[in-house]
């Protein structure tokens, strides 16, 4: 079993930068990748970027240079770096590790709200 909890959402300003948190628990052993999706009102789920457990990292054409993606292995926390937010960016942003053989789990979400 493997919990996440994302912190670290809210109001900010057209151009202004937020950090995301995901902390991982419990069999964090199995996790193969973790990655950042969110979903606008409205909208699907998107993927935003991916890190694997190798450190490669991979982003959408729509945050590429904005957004980076990192993380503390010593914490077992994965970030979210959002600079130059757009009001296009206004979503809910979840977490969600990958366990490998079909299994997956999801946070429990955060609100982003980009907006002057």
């Amino acid at each position: 079993q493997v919990q996440l909890v994302e912190s670290g959402g809210g109001l900010v300003q057209p151009g202004g930068s937020l950090r995301l948190s995901c902390a991982a628990s419990g069999s964090i052993f199995s996790i193969l990748a973790t990655a950042w999706y969110r979903q606008a009102p409205g909208k699907g789920r998107e993927l935003v970027a991916i890190i694997s457990n190798g450190g490669s990292t991979n982003y959408a054409d729509s945050v590429k240079g904005r957004f980076t993606i990192s993380r503390d292995v010593a914490k077992s926390t994965v970030y979210l770096q959002m600079n130059s937010l757009k009001p296009e960016d206004t979503a809910v942003y979840y977490c969600h590790a990958d366990l490998g053989i079909n299994s997956d789990t999801w946070g429990q979400g955060t609100l982003v709200t980009v907006s002057s």
